[in-house]
């Protein structure tokens, strides 16, 4: 019997993250040695909070996901950087349900 080949998550990878009825997808934002984060939004942040000095311009909403459940992650594509976008990115079906 071959041993199942499991799925390493990587920075800037694209997964889908299946869990049973329930799926998340987004960018895997940080990779440590007890978990991931996928981040499934950015929001960005009002002007008048720029103006107080934060250096971050953006919210982000992030997922964790522990190495147990890395063979439920389905890769997707990935990005050099957190600037460059792919050309298949796909917004989640009724992804914008949960805003209201």
């Amino acid at each position: 019997m071959q041993p199942q080949l499991t799925y390493k998550p990587r920075l800037n990878d694209y997964v889908k993250w299946n869990k049973g009825n329930q799926s998340v997808e987004g960018w895997v934002y940080f990779v440590g040695s007890e978990y991931i984060t996928i981040e499934i939004r950015v929001i960005p942040k009002p002007e008048e909070d720029l103006e107080h000095g934060t250096p971050h311009r953006n919210n982000r909403c992030l997922v964790v996901c522990y190495p147990q459940f890395y063979h439920q992650l389905e890769y997707v594509t990935h990005r050099e950087t957190i600037y460059s976008q792919p050309d298949t990115y796909k917004s989640q079906t009724y992804r914008d349900r949960d805003l209201y």
